[in-house]
Order: structure tokens, then sequence, then C-alpha cells
């Protein structure tokens, strides 16, 4: 069993770039082959699969540079990332990309081979949705990896002392061993082993489990307790990463901080060469204070700081993916501005992004935030019920009013497509972001005034999976359908791609 974290796979990464799939999770695969090989490596061969939704987009959105930042040995938020390739160079090291049908079975496979005079290293991994990731190979054996754990691969198994190994969890295959730790281990000198640090900002552990993982199961819970929502985020996040509850808030505080200065940064203006919009933000914010304008009051501030989001990411400055880079906007856009502009403290700003975080929880548990597994509803459309909740908590709602808004958010995005011009996350992923900021402003609104969410909660995003999990590949963020296929559409990516 998988228990989603918070702050693992719903409110973060913090990071730079377009895309958490490609960026975020590129990295944290470059960072786990690199641990592999103790950073010595000569040469770099990146494999995408012509099948898979990478082939088109690995450079316009990210993937290579993410790979080559985790390679160095760097941040993901390292301001250095777009030029991580040129640095490899520099070290004489050999760079190639490669596209080549070696069968992948997912849509965001990445095949990295490293290899250095002594060894090479061949490693298949999966972006899953949001910067999460999961290694499946490792040199040909099956291994299952995501990132939360030391991870040890021992090979010489005929060595004596393996009986007395302690980890969390020992996998014996067929000839290594896998041991799964909280800590690094300390091991005989004479072992041939591999180990990699993890990647994931909360970790796993034996024994690991959680109060709830859906609605229902939540208010089962919460009986006899009256928790509010926020509280029982805490709750959840405290138990599932075996944290205090203050260090959870804490942990949501910095979030939180990084999101309003990266909404000032947007507003102020941003600017970056390789984006199809300039800054849209301060034109938005210009244009505002004149007469010819239509008054929407707070709902043109929450336009304001999700187009300063996303403009932010396009030029490649310092966001959260919340749930994913893509969606960046939607929810800490609609949740900051509404509590700025009611002048909210800090803390009521953390405890909104909490519910937004639990209703995250549920999402990545019985459905996905990935758009090339679920299109754009699976990102903007997350963002959308997730930011509704935190509206409620803002305006002092109860457990089921959170639940409820979300429900009503979430039914109002199926069928969402993913078809980003030019293969870049700009258009229509601005819109988007905008568009669902005013669906969850509007779910939030119609659950207080006691609208019926009508289908509960859990159902909803169990439907929301398979409305997602039946649009057309070409639709799920591989450029090949959509507005991305329009003549105007592919002009853009011509000219976008001209000098590559």
């Amino acid at each position: 069993m998988i228990y989603p974290s918070i702050f693992n796979d719903v409110i973060g990464p913090v990071m730079r770039g377009a895309s958490s799939s490609h960026v975020a999770a590129a990295h944290r695969i470059g960072a786990l082959a690199r641990d592999y090989m103790n950073g010595d490596f000569s040469t770099v061969l990146i494999e995408y699969d012509p099948n898979g939704s990478l082939e088109p987009t690995h450079e316009s959105q990210g993937s290579d540079m993410g790979l080559f930042t985790g390679l160095m040995g760097w941040a993901v938020t390292d301001e250095r990332m777009v030029d991580a390739e040129d640095h490899l160079k520099n070290l004489g090291i050999a760079v190639e990309i490669r596209i080549s049908d070696y069968g992948a079975r997912h849509e965001n496979t990445y095949k990295l081979t490293l290899s250095n005079a002594e060894e090479t290293l061949c490693m298949i991994a999966i972006s899953t949705g949001g910067g999460m990731i999961e290694v499946t190979e490792v040199n040909g054996k099956k291994v299952s990896i995501f990132g939360d754990y030391h991870e040890t691969l021992i090979f010489n198994t005929d060595q004596p002392g393996l009986d007395n190994l302690k980890a969390d969890h020992i996998l014996v295959r067929d000839d290594f061993i896998q041991l799964k730790s909280q800590q690094p281990l300390t091991l005989p000198g004479d072992l041939e082993c591999r180990t990699m640090a993890p990647v994931l900002p909360i970790g796993a552990r034996k024994g690991l489990s959680v109060p709830f993982l859906t609605a229902e199961e939540l208010r089962a819970y919460n009986e006899g307790k009256d928790l509010s929502f926020w509280e029982l985020a805490v709750e959840y996040e405290s138990q599932r990463g075996n944290i205090s509850a203050d260090e959870v808030f804490e942990r949501m505080r910095e979030i939180v901080r990084i999101l309003d200065t990266s909404i000032q940064s947007g507003i102020d203006g941003t600017s970056y060469s390789d984006r199809i919009y300039p800054a849209q933000a301060p034109k938005f914010k210009e244009k505002s204070a004149g007469n010819n304008f239509i008054n929407l009051g707070l709902h043109n501030d929450v336009i304001l700081a999700v187009t300063a989001l996303m403009d932010v990411k396009s030029s490649m400055g310092v966001i959260v993916a919340a749930p994913t880079a893509g969606s960046c906007g939607t929810l800490p856009g609609t949740c900051l501005a509404v509590a700025n502009a009611l002048n909210l403290s800090e803390d009521q700003k953390v405890k909104a992004m909490l519910s937004a975080g639990l209703i995250g929880v549920f999402i990545a548990h019985m459905a996905t935030f990935s758009a090339e597994l679920g299109g754009c509803q699976a990102e903007t459309g997350s963002g959308s019920g997730m930011a509704a909740a935190a509206l409620i908590t803002l305006m002092d709602g109860t457990v089921q009013q959170n639940i409820d808004a979300a429900s009503i958010a979430l039914q109002n995005t199926f069928g969402l497509v993913c078809d980003p011009v030019a293969n870049r996350v700009e258009a229509p992923c601005l819109g988007k972001n905008v568009l669902m900021a005013g669906n969850a402003l509007s779910a939030a609104n119609m659950t207080l005034a006691g609208f019926e969410a009508l289908i509960p909660l859990d159902e909803v995003i169990i439907a929301m999976h398979k409305v997602g999990l039946s649009i057309p590949c070409e639709l799920r963020c591989t450029g090949k359908g959509g507005l991305a296929t329009t003549p105007t559409g592919l002009r853009l990516f011509e000219e976008m791609n001209a000098s590559k």
C-alpha cells in the first residue's frame, strides 16, 4: 500500500521549471542515478520511447534539463538549471539523447544509462505525476524505488554476514538483495553494493499507517473528535510522516511564504526568452486599475495571483507544484489572493493550504495528478477541488463543507483535456488555471449557500479518474491534438523550435 503524503505527493516540490512531471521527476531520477554511480560517470545516454508522452515534450517541458540538474548534484531550485547540460559537457562528460523503441510500458518512461571505465548503470524509471517517481529497473533487475528510503542494493549475495542485516524492508531477489531503511546502513567493507539516498522530503518506514485515506474514512475517524478539516490534515500528515503536528504546520508555513514571494515576483514582472507569452500579470494589474475593465472585485485579485504564479513558472522562477507545476496557479493563487484580500493571517493561510493538501491526498490515493494519464482535469481540475476546500477553511466552514465544496468543484472538471501549444506549459494552461480558480470560487460559495454536492467526494474522484483514462492520448499532454495542432499552434511550434 502506498500512502500519499501532503508534502511528497500534493503540495510540493518547491522547484523551477515548466512541469513537475518533467523537471522535478527527472531531477529526482537523475539524483538517484548519480548516487548509484557515486558521482563518477563519463557518458550519459537518455532514451525516450517514441510511443510515450515524453518523446515530443522532453526538451520543451524540461525533462532533459531536470535530468542534467540531478546528475550535477544540484538542487531543483538551482538557478543554473537551464545550463546544466553545458556544465556536464564542460566536465568532459559525453551526453546523448536518443529516441528509441524499447517497449516502454508507461507514458512517462525515462531510460538513463551512465557509464565510466569500470561499470555501467542502466536505470528505467517512470514519472507518476506532480514530481513523484518510481525506479522500476536497474541493470535489467526489477526493483521498486520511490525515493522515500535509503536504498541499498547488494549484489554478492553469497558473502557471510548478510543474515544479520537490519533494515525496514529486506527484499531478496534472484541474484541481489534490496534493503530499504530510514537511515544509511553500515555494511561490511567488502560487500559489492550500491546506495541511493532519499529524494523525497517525507520518508517511509516499516509499519507505516495513516488514520484514513478517503473522505468516508475521515468522517468515521472524526466521530466524537470534532476536529476541523485542517486539524485532520495535520493529524494525517503527522502520522504519515512520523513528525510532530508543529512540524507539519511549520513546513506548510514555509511553503506559504515561498508562494507569497512568488506571487509578488510575478506581479512585479518576469522575463525569459524561451516562452510564448510575455509577462501577463503586470499587464492585468495595470488594466484592472482603469475604468474600462469589468469590476469582478475579489475575483480579479485571484486572476492576478494565478497569472503571476504562471508567469514565474514560465520564466524559470521558483514555484511550488501544488499539485503540479502545470497547475501551480490554481490552488495557491486562489487561496492566497482571497486570504490577502480579506486581510487574513498567515496562520489562516497555512490552515487553508493544509485543508487543500488533504483533498489532494484523497485524489492521489484514488486517481492521479498526471496529465499524461488523466488530461488537464488531473492537474488544474484537481487543483480546483483542492482550492475550493481551502476557501471553505478560510471562511471557517465545517468538515462536511470542505468535502462538499471539493466535490462540486471536481464535478465541473470532467473531460478537461491537456493540449499545450508548442509543447510549452503556457497556452492554454494559463487560461485553464484561471478558469479552474473561478470554478473553485463558485463551488465554495455554492457550498456556503447550502447547495448540495449530491455525489459523494470519493465517488467523484473515482469517476474523474475513469474519465481521465478514457481521454484520447493525443489530448493528454502530448502536443498531438487540440489547440496544439491548429494551424496557429503548429506555426508557433515551428517558431519556438526554429533554433533548436
